[in-house]
């Protein structure tokens, strides 16, 4: 198939197949006569597991790390499940930092209760003075 056939197949645009196969995500398809891509029902099954891995905000590295584990052909499922594991962390220290950032946020919006100009508003003049926290070295967001 073509990728506009994949990308609707996969529900995704041709540049997002083209940006996976620069990554090295998606290897690239063999060519047909005419020197259009041609790719093959493998081609739409790893881009269907790149596009929900990443739907699960997954990075780049980890779901290489997977696709590693699938071409290996491992025949145990040990290193996909402490992968798995381990972005589990990264959500739960997500969702930390979000209820942090959710915290300062009422903070904030607690400072203009009442209508104001802009050059008295609460909200600005806190958003001047705040410190900037550095982020989490845990986070694989960073």
């Amino acid at each position: 198939m073509r990728i506009g056939q994949l990308a609707e197949a996969a529900n995704c645009t041709t540049e997002t197949i083209r940006y996976y196969e620069k990554a090295g995500l998606l290897p690239p398809p063999a060519r047909n006569a005419s020197n259009y891509r041609d790719y093959g029902p493998a081609h739409l099954e790893r881009l269907r597991l790149i596009r929900n891995c990443r739907s699960l905000d997954m990075t780049h590295d980890e779901i290489r790390s997977l696709l590693q584990s699938l071409d290996a052909a491992a025949q145990d499922c040990q290193p996909v499940n402490q992968l798995l594991d381990e972005h589990i962390g990264h959500v739960d220290a997500r969702i930390v930092e979000l209820r942090q950032l959710r915290a300062q946020l009422v903070e904030l919006r607690l400072r203009c209760a009442q209508e104001s100009a802009v050059k008295d508003c609460g909200i600005i003049e806190g958003l001047s003075e705040m410190d900037i926290p550095a982020r989490a070295p845990h986070s694989h967001l960073s």
